[in-house]
């Protein structure tokens, strides 16, 4: 059973993920967009070694801090390959990584396994990482809502289509979203208008 802790970090309060294993010293971060020194004591408070930092995708306020927990802590760094070449000023710079994934990938770090589901809309390369019963969606989906799909690389058919297809999960998983509060997916296909 992995522990979860969520972190709502900077201007936008995204949520960062610290994830491991119960009796495990290792671990990984989801989408560390602010506050890496911060991060950086919170695992060293932990005495908790940084393996790898998965992105969901890559806008400034989920990859903002990579570089510098990258830096100090010579950890993995993940994103999809379709989202390095968006425009700097929604990445802030180029973005920091080591390795992509994609559709169908299994990613397995400090003893835990994400499967990628490719889930484009919000951004060309935008995922979501299913560990488990735990869903991490970035800004696919929402508690009550979706990503916007406004900004360049935003494509509401790619949403629609990414969306339908969260909705067709058969299992009722946990809903960890890049912002605000978390769900279920039984809850979001009951009550969400865009699921």
């Amino acid at each position: 059973m992995p522990v979860i802790e969520t972190l709502p970090l900077g201007d936008y309060q995204t949520n960062c993920y610290l994830l491991r294993q119960e009796a495990s010293s290792r671990c990984v971060l989801i989408d560390p967009g602010y506050e890496p020194a911060y991060l950086l004591s919170r695992l060293e408070e932990a005495g908790l070694t940084l393996d790898a930092i998965l992105l969901t995708h890559g806008h400034f306020d989920h990859v903002g801090g990579v570089r510098d927990l990258a830096a100090e802590t010579d950890c993995r760094v993940y994103i999809h390959p379709d989202d390095l070449s968006m425009p700097p000023r929604l990445t802030a710079g180029p973005i920091y990584y080591t390795d992509t994934y994609g559709e169908g990938d299994t990613v397995t770090e400090a003893g835990l396994s994400f499967r990628v589901l490719h889930t484009p809309g919000h951004t060309p390369g935008s995922v979501c990482l299913r560990l488990g019963n735990d869903l991490f969606c970035g800004d696919t989906l929402f508690a009550g809502s979706c990503g916007r799909t406004d900004l360049p690389g935003g494509n509401m058919g790619a949403m629609r289509a990414s969306l339908k297809r969260l909705a067709a999960i058969p299992e009722n998983l946990s809903v960890h979203p890049g912002h605000g509060p978390g769900s279920t997916l039984d809850e979001e296909k009951k009550y969400n208008p865009y699921l």
